[in-house]
């Protein structure tokens, strides 16, 4: 039997002696979108952090494709195919927006996928267009609204290429249109369109989002924490109508 495409196994995170996250284990298979829910400080963030390698795990493990990529660094995790963005962005603030973007495209990973990629300007170009501020792309990024820094901060992602796509709060600043236009691209990537178009099919994918109404129509599994620990897993459907989750949202007897 095949092993999972990402299998995350016990793991647990101690700050001193705060327990950030508690012994979780969940699996996910290449072609998902997996949503990641749960109240402020449930440990959603910490989460992914231990996934990229940013922060070391008290104990467990995450497998990626078979390999244990446990505690590796953030650089390396990303070679082998993981990339994320997150709530805070840190953009090179004094260069062009493509700039920014043509980092990435450095990435020992993306000069790997093709000859089209060595065209680094190209390729940056087209992650630009597919996060929509193609149009700004000489706009210093000191310039961007918070939005537009959402934006720029995916484009940065997809440019390394990545199997695994990990995303915090990508809908975070943006407006209802903006949020809709969003959703629409990240399905388009996993479906293997446009900015996927070299490969059959696009990255998986964990979402960290706070607008679940917008997040429930592109995934198709939720796995929600509490306090570091997760108390519910299933799909939008089975999720929504637990009343664990429902109390640990709303407080005991919400509705």
């Amino acid at each position: 039997m095949a092993a999972p495409f990402l299998e995350v196994e016990g793991l647990t995170k101690d700050f001193g002696g705060l327990r950030a996250i508690n012994e979780v284990t969940f699996s996910m298979g290449r072609d998902e979108i997996l949503g990641l829910i749960g109240p402020n400080g449930a440990g959603k963030t910490t989460m992914v952090r231990l996934i990229t390698g940013i922060l070391r795990p008290s104990k467990g493990k995450v497998h990626f494709k078979g390999h244990d990529i446990t505690g590796m660094k953030t650089w390396d995790v990303v070679n082998k195919g993981i990339a994320c963005t997150f709530q805070n962005m840190r953009p090179f603030r004094r260069l062009p927006i493509i700039a920014n973007v043509m980092v990435s495209c450095l990435s020992p990973r993306a000069m790997k996928r093709g000859e089209w990629v060595k065209r680094v300007e190209a390729k940056a170009m087209d992650a630009l267009e597919f996060a929509g501020i193609s149009d700004m792309a000489l706009e210093k990024a000191s310039t961007l609204s918070q939005g537009d820094l959402k934006r720029l901060e995916v484009a940065r992602a997809v440019a390394t290429e990545p199997e695994l796509l990990l995303l915090d709060e990508p809908f975070g600043g943006l407006s209802p249109a903006e949020t809709d236009l969003m959703a629409k691209s990240i399905s388009r990537l996993h479906k293997g369109g446009r900015f996927g178009r070299l490969h059959s099919e696009g990255p998986a994918m964990i979402i960290i989002e706070h607008k679940l109404q917008q997040l429930m129509k592109i995934v198709d599994r939720i796995l929600v924490l509490n306090f570091g620990t997760v108390i519910a897993h299933g799909t939008p459907e089975e999720v929504v109508s637990n009343q664990e989750v429902i109390e640990a949202y709303l407080g005991e007897g919400g509705a």
